[in-house]
């Protein structure tokens, strides 16, 4: 079950770099590729699909990995806020990098509300 549970995080942390690439990467590409920018929207749609197509087949074994019906360590609510930090930890790390963000109070306070939604989520 321990197992299950540390696989379902490795793919979900996998399919949510696929995810945050498919829906943010496209920003990125405009600038440094003209070959992209000169794309109509309907071209990044289908590029961003093509990329989430890789989030959705890690995506969906993660939560059938994860899930407690499934033998897995995690009910729902647990499974879906692990998702969620784990989506805001990729798409910070991918800010700062891609767009050189800088982290600020109200980014480590949010960040603190995280960590106590897991905590609460997983209170018995």
């Amino acid at each position: 079950m321990f197992t299950q549970g540390i696989y379902s995080v490795i793919l979900l942390v996998f399919s949510n770099i696929f995810m945050t690439f498919a829906w943010y990467g496209h920003l990125k590409m405009r600038e440094e590729f003209s070959w992209f920018a000169a794309l109509p929207l309907i071209g990044v749609i289908a590029f961003s699909w093509a990329v989430a197509f890789f989030e959705y087949c890690l995506q969906v074994p993660a939560n059938r990995l994860g899930f407690r019906d499934n033998g897995g360590p995690f009910d729902i609510m647990q499974l879906k806020v692990i998702q969620e930090v784990i989506t805001l930890t990729v798409f910070t790390v991918f800010s700062m990098i891609a767009f050189k963000m800088e982290l600020k109070w109200n980014h480590f306070a949010a960040f603190a509300c995280l960590v106590l939604a897991v905590y609460f989520v997983f209170k018995k």
